[in-house]
């Protein structure tokens, strides 16, 4: 669709609709069809692609690229190729455009393309390229902007669940880790020959290569991640999704109706019709789901994210107050903490850095280096340290004093990563480290030659692209395969064997090995489907299994283990899974289900793995168990069932009652099970060890049906929840909620005694210092409300005393414990008395004052018939 401009010079142009409706066609043509333009995309491989068809039309003298981590501008551009991030500012172009606009909502890169939205104006037009779903935003926002819808150009109709060997040709599986994209190709390669890759982390050359091996037809399939949702143009017929959950960078979620449309819109091209539909563990969409992808139909976005782009550099505090300044348009939300933010806070708790950057170019050169993004995806530590080492460089900090970064110093590192060795993951690792150093080396000012570090940071990323582009091929194509499967087709006998350690051999080729029960292939070597597994193989699978079967009945405890996601290994491999049991000390095992295995065999794996359980239980969280089955009555009992239920810390308010009415024995008995009644807790500090918190998260989640997180890491005394952190695992870790933060159980009551500590030793108020800090662990900003949590209140001057404190009686007058030797001698009774002296019995029963009786025991406090704990006393717990 053309548009004509000729009324309006300024005109702002919004071109929404679907997948396949020639959006960006219409805007490169648009672009160049004035004097001047630029084009921002999402992704780099898209400016490249978008690069690669401008020159073939202006030639390359007028075609510039211009990414984070590659600059290609002629002296005379004047049509620029370019990511969101990398767009020319302070230019006047004619033309400017902004690709999936809706992009606005999203929680990590959203707020730069609000930023464009808000401030990109081309002098002559401006085209909003994206979603019918931000189309209220953009009117809201931009009220003089003209709507263009665009119809998607073909059908786009789903077909249901299909098998991965049922897929038909041209078809693009759609993985969301790297994980799941392998293990997806490898099953393709057994069965049909080969696949294709393209992912996110690979080059852009490394990613074209392979997308032609998809175009020429030397693979009929294409495994991918969500990266060509984006606009990556391909014949693809059918988009098959094998997931439709996927990790952000913060958490695990469901991706939206209008994300998978994005996804399955890449099916069909120009006016051919094209298909969706799931694969593999899913076994399709809900019918909401999907008519709401094949009619274009979603949830309007009302709001997107924003982050303050007129930054304060006059001081780091002023730098980090206007980074946190809030939008004044409802429609606007202040973004979530980027990870340039997060690296700008660390940094400037350093104090040599502080010192450093004390002039507003100081400040601004230091948020340009908290800018370099972490293609590595390492340590957020340890990339904060390496731009900690850089700015030091480019401030003169260093021995040189030049005020750029060292080239030898350069060198060294560029050095390390200049090798073509390892597999693809260490291949991939490479690239994304000289993308850290091209990304650098384009920077003004930060390098004595910047050209020769460009080109030579380009050339090391095309020879590392070469050969990960070479190992992906060995791994995910295998032209045997392929012949193979084409001989079952024709009823061809194959020769295989399998060898005594596992090893499976076909016409004496190397396929794989068994991995626990399940057949896996070996990462050097290609392997084959089901399909070429005949009756011999597979008798010779099934007597292997047996014999493997009988090692692992047999094999010690300490071959088992488990992982944070509740899988359970033998030997390093994974045989089963922790599910939900009768209750949380006492999970149920699910054996992983292979091809090899009969139910029967299921049935011993599972039965030998819950002694292996529930020795474990019984190994790390015994007191809890001891506790359970200790000679308890009562009140006594009830109290430790409630902490069984807790897995070891009960608020102590909770059961406050049952605490007033335990006996001294009670109480001892307690104390000997490993039970402390504190001030605010009552809990056993043993199950607060590293390895007893790791089995006690685990089992949490299992019981209560949430998604397994790793344990807190050992030693951290305190937390701030996290969004994706349900609060019953911190509890499950031994965390009670003090404030802001959840604080590990033992400290808190280690600070409520400290606070206590002081007030009789100050006599009244106190002050909250390094010590408090010290046990909390957590900045001095927090320890005001976690002492607010444990009762105390701040004065006007900041000190903390009880909220209804009443000093207690001093020492002297407490009541002694026992009496003091010489009292007692004194009035010791003399052994015997003279006869003369002694009264006969009748005497006594007639004395004016009555004998009192010995005081006696009192007696417990009887027990409510009507208390929830009454039927306890009665109760005999295994």
């Amino acid at each position: 669709m053309q548009i004509d401009t000729s009324k309006d010079r300024s005109a702002i142009k919004a071109v929404l609709g679907p997948t396949n409706t020639g959006k960006t066609h219409l805007a490169m043509e648009r672009m160049l069809a004035h004097e001047s333009g630029v084009i921002g995309f999402p992704l780099r491989l898209l400016a490249r692609e978008n690069y690669d068809r401008a020159v073939k039309i202006k030639g390359k003298d007028k075609v510039a690229l211009v990414t984070g981590e590659e600059k290609i501008v002629p002296p005379g551009a004047r049509y620029f190729l370019t990511t969101v991030e990398s767009m020319p500012t302070g230019s006047d172009f004619a033309f400017v455009a902004i690709d999936e606009i809706q992009m606005c909502a999203d929680a990590d890169r959203g707020h730069i393309f609000t930023q464009r939205l808000l401030d990109a104006r081309g002098t002559e037009e401006t085209m909003f390229l994206g979603a019918q779903t931000i189309r209220p935003v953009i009117q809201q926002l931009v009220p003089d902007v003209e709507f263009i819808s665009r119809p998607r150009l073909s059908t786009l109709t789903y077909t249901g669940y299909r098998k991965l060997t049922k897929l038909k040709a041209r078809s693009c599986i759609v993985a969301f880790s790297a994980a799941d994209v392998y293990s997806i190709a490898e099953m393709i390669r057994r069965t049909s020959g080969g696949a294709a890759i393209v992912m996110g982390a690979l080059s852009p050359r490394t990613r074209n290569a392979q997308v032609e091996m998809f175009q020429s037809g030397e693979v009929d399939y294409l495994v991918a991640t969500d990266a060509v949702g984006m606009g990556l143009n391909m014949d693809v017929d059918h988009v098959a999704l094998a997931a439709t959950r996927k990790f952000d960078g913060r958490m695990v979620r469901d991706l939206s109706p209008a994300e998978l449309a994005q996804i399955a819109g890449r099916a069909g091209r120009h006016m051919n019709d094209g298909t969706f539909g799931t694969t593999a563990d899913i076994t399709g969409l809900s019918p909401i789901i999907a008519e709401a992808i094949t009619s274009h139909s979603f949830k309007r976005l009302n709001k997107i994210f924003w982050r303050n782009p007129n930054l304060n550099y006059s001081s780091l505090d002023q730098l980090a107050q206007s980074l946190q300044q809030m939008p004044e348009q409802e429609t606007l939300i202040r973004a979530r903490e980027a990870d340039d933010e997060a690296v700008l806070n660390q940094l400037a708790k350093e104090t040599d850095i502080s010192a450093l950057a004390t002039t507003p170019d100081a400040v601004r050169l230091l948020w340009d280096v908290c800018r370099v993004p972490d293609f590595r995806r390492i340590a957020p530590d340890e990339h904060a340290h390496l731009l900690s080492r850089i700015y030091r460089h480019l401030m003169g900090a260093d021995k040189s004093g030049s005020g750029c970064i060292p080239a030898d110093w350069l060198a060294e590192r560029v050095k390390r990563i200049d090798r073509t060795d390892g597999d693809i993951d260490t291949l991939m690792a490479r690239i994304a480290f000289v993308r850290t150093w091209t990304f650098v080396s384009h920077q003004v000012g930060w390098l004595d030659d910047p050209e020769h570090w460009q080109g030579r940071t380009r050339a090391i990323e095309d020879k590392l692209s070469d050969a990960l582009h070479e190992k992906l091929t060995q791994r995910f194509v295998d032209v045997r395969t392929s012949q193979l499967a084409k001989s079952l087709k024709t009823d061809q006998p194959l020769d295989a064997q399998l060898l005594e350690d596992g090893k499976l051999e076909v016409e004496g080729h190397l396929l794989g090995h068994l991995a626990g029960f399940r057949f896996v292939a070996e990462k050097s070597d290609s392997t084959l489907g089901a399909k070429v597994l005949d009756s011999a193989v597979n008798k010779a699978l099934n007597q292997r299994i047996q014999a493997r079967l009988s090692l692992f009945a047999s094999d010690a405890d300490g071959a088992f283990t488990f992982t944070p996601d509740a899988q359970v290994l033998w030997r390093g491999e994974a045989v089963a899974s922790l599910v939900a049991g009768p209750d949380m000390l006492r999970p149920d095992i699910k054996a992983r289900s292979s091809d090899l295995l009969s139910a029967d065999d299921k049935g011993k794996i599972e039965a030998r793995l819950k002694v292996w359980i529930s020795d474990l239980v019984r190994d790390r969280l015994g007191l809890l168990l001891a506790a359970e089955n200790a000679p308890l009555q009562g009140v006594a009992r009830g109290l430790v069932f409630q902490l069984r239920e807790s897995l070891g810390a009960l608020p102590r308010h909770e059961a406050e009652a049952e605490i007033k009415a335990l006996e001294r024995e009670d109480r001892q008995a307690l104390r000997k099970l490993g039970i402390r009644i504190g001030r605010h807790l009552v809990y056993i500090p043993a199950l607060l060890r590293p390895a007893q918190v790791e089995l006690s998260v685990l089992l949490w989640a299992v019981h209560a049906g949430e998604a397994p997180l790793a344990p807190p890491p050992p030693g951290r005394v305190s937390l701030k929840k996290e969004s994706h952190q349900p609060e019953g695992w911190l509890r499950a870790a031994g965390f009670r909620p003090a404030g802001s933060l959840f604080v590990r159980a033992d400290m808190l009551e280690r600070i409520s005694e400290l606070a206590w500590k002081k007030l009789e030793l100050q006599k009244g108020a106190f002050e909250a210092g390094e010590d408090f800090l010290s046990l909390a662990g957590c900045a001095p900003q927090d320890i005001g409300p976690i002492l607010k949590s444990l009762g105390f209140v701040a004065d006007a001057k900041g000190k903390f005393q009880p909220h209804n404190w009443r000093r207690r009686p001093p020492k002297a007058q407490a009541r002694p414990k026992t009496k003091p030797k010489t009292e007692a001698k004194t009035k010791q009774k003399p052994k015997s008395k003279p006869a003369a002296q002694k009264r006969p019995k009748k005497a006594t029963k007639a004395r004016s004052k009555p004998i009192t009786k010995p005081a006696q025991k009192p007696k417990s406090k009887p027990i409510d018939p009507d208390s929830p704990f009454a039927k306890l006393q009665h109760l005999k717990l295994k």
